[in-house]
């Protein structure tokens, strides 16, 4: 099963955007600067290698950003992500509304019982929202698409 995120990982705009290293740093779950300091050098080091991916297989426009530390989370990157998913050679994909919502907070954050309020944050829009919603719909469609033609490929 291929999956960018969980219930118990960050959301897409939160891996991104290292929201949840800063929640974390929040919530007191780093036990020193080092260590935090350490998590932020090794997320922008596997933003890098993710855009360059994005860019090398095609999941992302050229005229897209090469430099991971200059970008912030966008529609488009949050579809090249999806897409690069989408295109691997796995039998399930699961993908997460709170990514096709562009969400940045997680619904659980392991590890903590009263310093978060896991399983209780809610999406942004409805289900009849969610899938009234052009850009969703326009999404979903592309996924399948690729995955068809991934599927193609096995």
């Amino acid at each position: 099963m291929a999956v960018a995120a969980t219930h118990d990982l960050p959301t897409l705009k939160g891996y991104w955007d290292s929201g949840d290293l800063t929640l974390g740093k929040a919530l007191g779950l780093y036990p020193d600067e080092v260590v935090l300091r350490g998590l932020y050098q090794d997320r922008e080091l596997a933003k890098q290698g993710l855009l360059d991916a994005l860019h090398k297989y095609g999941c992302l426009p050229k005229r897209a950003g090469h430099k991971a530390s200059l970008m912030s989370m966008t529609p488009i990157l949050n579809r090249g992500m999806q897409r690069y998913i989408a295109d691997s050679n796995s039998a399930l994909l699961g993908l997460q509304p709170e990514d096709w919502l562009d969400m940045a907070e997680p619904v659980n954050i392991p590890g903590t019982s009263d310093q978060y309020k896991n399983w209780r944050r809610k999406l942004t829009a409805t289900l009849e929202q969610m899938f009234a919603d052009e850009r969703v719909n326009k999404l979903i469609k592309d996924l399948d698409k690729r995955r068809k033609a991934a599927a193609k490929k096995k």
